[in-house]
């Protein structure tokens, strides 16, 4: 991006000549041109403002783009177009543009792979600056490429998760999925090009319905397709393939709601269920439970008539305990839950 900058000389930063929509800043950060007319912008606000914007930008140019590949090309950004003059400024930067993009969408159902992102990034970055010379212009060149690189091999691990997934799709068999996953989109995708034949049951997927896009796009792919309502997900089941907005230490999931119970009546009927996940949506959370999940404060309108006094709750995701997993495909390999830690360890040494 050449968006001109300036540096803001009381604070070290550069100055980003563009603002934010209103609609893509986050909660309490005023865009920063408005900052400037009224003479009182700082530093971060210059960088929270920056980073939020190229968020923003790298998801409106690729629909395809995981939101944890968007969030390391717009910390990258912010290393690359950073005036800071020591590592700690930089340091400190990168923690404010952290924080801006996790308050964006903390509300959000992608805030836990949005925090696993920046959580690695950011290792990867202390790591880095702490094992580099103190030569701050030769750091931030290095951390660049690193970072670029970083986002490249990302993007690219849903094409290795589907050459490791397709391998569990039957010649002849059905796929039930559950919650709108394009690694999982993209195992069966792959699979057809194989030449396997097979069918697909989708879930509706309330209360957003995302089963809905998820059944079109395969029909697109030319695979046959049956949206199932989600109350008979146990009278249709096969084998279950579902995606993970976060893979956490003990190897369970947090995913789409009704994910958990689908596991149980998997387990039950001993179908296998397996689960798809980037690398980089591995987190280091470790719930007990469903309470235990962050909250989510979405609320959906369910088109329903009752009574003024009678409560509706609308969760969007669940937390699935490793026992009732299967696998996971994730492009470090074929997983089984319990060696889920011993990657993470090696993810954040």
């Amino acid at each position: 991006m050449d968006e001109a900058m300036s540096r803001d000389s009381s604070s070290g930063f550069r100055n980003v000549s563009f603002a934010p929509a209103p609609s893509q800043l986050a909660p309490g950060h005023v865009a920063a041109e408005s900052l400037a007319t009224e003479g009182r912008i700082s530093g971060e606000d210059v960088v929270t403002g920056a980073v939020v914007r190229e968020f923003h930008a790298g998801l409106n140019s690729d629909g395809d783009m995981a939101i944890s590949v968007a969030v390391i090309k717009a910390l990258t950004f912010v290393i690359k177009n950073s005036k800071a003059y020591t590592i700690m400024e930089l340091e400190k930067e990168l923690k404010a543009a952290t924080d801006a993009l996790r308050a964006c969408l903390e509300s959000h159902q992608t805030s836990i792979s949005l925090s696993a992102g920046c959580e690695l990034f950011m290792r990867y970055v202390t790591k880095a600056l702490t094992m580099e010379n103190s030569d701050l212009d030769e750091s931030k060149r290095r951390l660049t490429e690193r970072g670029d690189k970083f986002a490249e091999t990302s993007h690219q691990a849903k094409t290795k998760i589907a050459e490791l997934g397709q391998r569990y799709v039957r010649d002849g068999g059905v796929i039930l999925l559950h919650g709108f996953s394009r690694v999982a989109l993209g195992i069966l995708k792959q699979a057809a090009t194989q030449g396997k034949n097979f069918s697909v049951m989708v879930t509706e997927g309330r209360p957003d319905n995302s089963g809905q896009k998820l059944a079109t796009l395969l029909r697109e792919l030319g695979l046959p397709v049956t949206l199932v309502i989600d109350s008979a997900a146990a009278y249709v089941m096969d084998r279950v393939l579902v995606g993970a907005e976060g893979v956490v230490e003990n190897g369970g999931i947090i995913n789409k709601i009704g994910t958990y119970q689908l596991a149980m009546v998997a387990k039950a009927l001993g179908t296998p269920f397996y689960c798809a996940a980037e690398s980089y949506k591995f987190a280091r959370l470790y719930p007990l439970n469903q309470r235990d999940l962050p909250k989510d404060a979405r609320v959906y309108d369910l088109n329903l008539s009752l009574p003024q006094e009678t409560a509706v709750e609308t969760p969007s995701r669940d937390y699935t305990p490793p026992q009732l997993i299967t696998l996971l495909f994730t492009d470090l390999g074929i997983l089984t839950p319990s060696a889920v830690s011993d990657e993470l360890i090696q993810l954040f040494l």
